[in-house]
């Protein structure tokens, strides 16, 4: 036997991965408030494989690409979970105004005008390009023409939950409520399988579908083992209105269809008594915080600190850019958390820790998702951000968590990668023509501007 040879057969040789990150900080968000300090996330294919020590990881692993972030802290991509993103085109048309004269006299008429498959199809894609910059992997959506936002979707290997709308009133995607729920069930059909798509069915309110509609989604929803993505009690006037012609809250009314259960995706939620939110966790209901589109068009405030100690799921969501007026979750969190103390009258309310569960793993169960992303674990999706903390701006650091929430910003955010592809690379976009997003957005302002 040549000498050292026992020695060479008990040596063991690292492991050939895809991607080592290496971070300051890696905050894992399951569990809630934890930061692990010089640790590093492996990756093979889509998946998390190992989450240790930046000394062990060097060791044990041989990565086909290895990025450093000396002074960055590594998160879950965010989760929208309420968007309207081929609305991204009409960011800043009908501003300063309240929500019925916003939507009846402004919103609904412009679309009636530009609305079609080109439409959608590029205010997706401006919108994909926001999101990514911003940190934000995964949104749910809910806008006309599901089959064209999927493929765009899809395109870009950019993750998201379709909504296959229903409202009673013939639109550019739907004459009819057969029609609507035929081409909802034709699209559901044609998306099985995709790995970063799935369905839900997207009434558009209370106020606009009528209780035929709903008794045949919460049939459909049961079968198909479907989410729903509802507005709901979004304003005073649709609780009076609700009052006036059912004799009855809008919960109270979907609650007596069926739809209050696990599968329900409630957004706005800013008229809440004390048993409709004990309802809601009673029956697994999440609830879609978007408290800056509620002060914008003055719906309300959500009572957001009372709903998660309640024990009910809250997620949070920017809504559409023609009321909110952008897709910045890092804005929506720093909101959140900043309104919700005076909500709550309580400054120890909806804390950083909290408030970036909401955006993250609480959007993420809210679609269903909550085993596939949401947080940084071994055998999930690897749907992440990193964010730059070496800023000025950022600078000291004392608690890196709150740091995210009250001081940094999605400018801040470096790379992103969906499902372990690489979409953001130091600030710039990977496969995606930014001139030419920029170009078809100016083409459709002058279209709509002068509609």
């Amino acid at each position: 036997m040549l000498a050292g040879s026992s020695d060479r057969s008990r040596m063991t040789f690292p492991t050939a991965v895809d991607l080592q990150i290496e971070a300051r900080w890696v905050i894992p968000v399951e569990p809630q408030g934890v930061v692990l300090e010089a640790h590093a996330v492996i990756v093979e294919a889509d998946c998390i494989v190992a989450i240790l020590p930046i000394a062990e990881a060097r060791q044990r692993f041989a990565p086909r690409e290895r990025v450093e972030l000396g002074e960055h802290a590594l998160i879950p991509g965010l989760v929208n979970a309420h968007t309207h993103n081929p609305m991204t085109l009409m960011r800043g048309l009908a501003d300063d105004l309240p929500f019925m004269v916003w939507l009846k006299e402004h919103v609904w008429p412009a679309e009636a005008k530009v609305m079609g498959p080109e439409f959608v199809r590029d205010g997706v894609e401006l919108a994909i390009a926001e999101m990514i910059r911003g940190g934000t992997t995964c949104c749910n959506e809910n806008y006309f023409f599901p089959d064209v936002q999927a493929t765009t979707y899809a395109k870009h290997g950019f993750r998201s939950l379709i909504g296959l709308p229903v409202i009673e009133f013939p639109t550019p995607w739907a004459q009819s409520r057969d029609e609507y729920f035929d081409k909802a069930l034709a699209v559901h059909d044609e998306l099985r399988g995709e790995a970063l798509i799935g369905t839900a069915f997207a009434p558009h309110a209370p106020y606009t579908v009528a209780n035929e509609s709903f008794e045949r989604i919460h049939l459909l929803s049961d079968q198909l083992d479907l989410p729903v993505h509802l507005h709901l009690h979004e304003t005073a006037d649709e609780i009076n209105d609700s009052l006036r012609d059912f004799g009855m809250r809008p919960f109270a009314r979907i609650k007596q269809i069926g739809l209050v259960n696990e599968r329900l995706i409630a957004v706005h939620m800013t008229q809440l008594g004390e048993a409709e939110i004990h309802d809601c966790a009673a029956h697994g209901v999440s609830i879609v915080h978007n408290v800056e589109s509620n002060m914008k068009l003055l719906s309300g405030f959500c009572p957001a600190e009372a709903i998660r100690r309640a024990g009910v799921n809250l997620a949070i969501g920017t809504d559409g850019c023609a009321s909110n007026n952008d897709l910045d979750l890092f804005g929506e969190m720093r909101s959140a958390a900043l309104v919700g103390k005076l909500v709550a009258n309580d400054a120890a309310a909806m804390s950083a820790a909290s408030v970036l569960r909401a955006a993250t793993m609480g959007s993420a169960r809210a679609l269903g998702w909550q085993d596939r992303i949401g947080s940084i674990e071994v055998g999930k999706q690897a749907d992440l951000a990193a964010v730059d903390l070496g800023t000025i701006e950022s600078q000291p650091i004392y608690n890196v968590v709150s740091q995210l929430i009250y001081a940094a910003g999605r400018h801040q955010v470096s790379d992103v990668w969906i499902a372990g592809v690489r979409k953001l690379r130091n600030r710039e976009l990977t496969g995606m023509d930014t001139s030419e997003i920029l170009s078809k957005a100016r083409r459709w302002r002058e279209r709509i501007a002068t509609a």
